[in-house]
């Protein structure tokens, strides 16, 4: 059995990473997604979450705000809506966007769409996560 598969991530706007990987872990719309090589043929909605990379080299960390995985026998695709490599990510404009998206979730306005103000806190706390993750490793490695 092969030890490692061709992972490509791709956004509406680039290309984000293409190599051989040894495993991936995604959010699913159903849960987590463990991705070896081997795995049975997928496609599935991601949700917006981490996308953790393992390679040879180590591990690397991209923020995906929701879009589709599909698993071949030797090949993977990750097509995001949008993906942000994490050391890409702000960690001061993340958190005065939660802020907020949380100050909207708790206003009384008639015209709010909670649904709308929910989905933007999950993907600014998806993104917080990758940026804490990606700081964790970043650490580790010194």
């Amino acid at each position: 059995m092969a030890s490692s598969f061709e992972l490509t991530v791709v956004s509406a706007e680039k290309q984000i990473f293409h190599g051989k990987v040894s495993s991936i872990q995604v959010s699913g719309i159903e849960g987590d997604l463990g991705i070896l090589p081997g795995h049975t043929p997928l496609l599935t909605e991601i949700k917006p979450g981490v996308l953790q990379i393992r390679q040879e080299g180590g591990q690397e960390v991209i923020y995906v705000s929701g879009g589709f995985l599909e698993v071949q026998p030797e090949v993977v695709t990750v097509l995001a809506d949008t993906a942000i490599r994490g050391d890409e990510l702000d960690k001061d404009r993340i958190l005065a966007a939660k802020r907020r998206a949380e100050e909207n979730t708790h206003s009384k306005h008639g015209d709010v769409d909670y649904s709308l103000l929910s989905s933007k806190l999950s993907r600014e706390l998806a993104k917080l996560h990758a940026y804490e993750l990606t700081e964790k490793l970043t650490k580790t490695k010194r």
